[in-house]
């Protein structure tokens, strides 16, 4: 699990394991930010891949870990690397008390699919409707 000394390996990080460029005060915040957790993959002292989620509570519900995103390096990917992020992510989740995980891939996203399958998830037969509010990025 990333701590906040990790930050050079999340601004050093490989460009495919997150969707852009890190910025550093956000990514400072998220590593000081007890309910935001990053499980991350180091080989050779560099970050080859990362899965983020954070832990929430709700007046009605139990303690949930929201999975957000996985990332792996490309020429990495198809090895178990995603997999065992997410089963450390669920696990850890249960550790400090979560009850639920859960996590959306696109349907389309068959590697994601594959690898939150093997790590022990079940698909929702349900059908999501996702509605996004998307502002210009820093």
């Amino acid at each position: 699990m990333a701590t906040p000394d990790d930050l050079q390996l999340l601004i050093e990080a490989e460009d495919e394991v997150f969707d852009y460029p890190i910025i550093s005060a956000s990514a400072k915040e998220f590593l000081n930010d007890p309910r935001h957790h990053l499980a991350i993959a180091v080989a050779n002292d560099q970050m080859v891949g990362m899965a983020s989620a954070f832990h929430y509570i709700h007046p009605d519900k139990n303690t949930e870990l929201f999975i957000n995103e996985v990332g792996v390096m490309d020429e990495l990917q198809n090895r178990g690397i995603g997999t065992r992020l997410m089963e450390f992510l669920v696990d850890f989740g249960k550790g400090i008390g979560c009850k639920n995980a859960w996590v959306v891939t696109e349907k389309e996203n068959s590697a994601a699919r594959r690898a939150y399958a093997k790590a022990s998830g079940s698909e929702d037969p349900t059908h999501f409707v996702m509605y996004e509010w998307s502002g210009k990025r820093d």
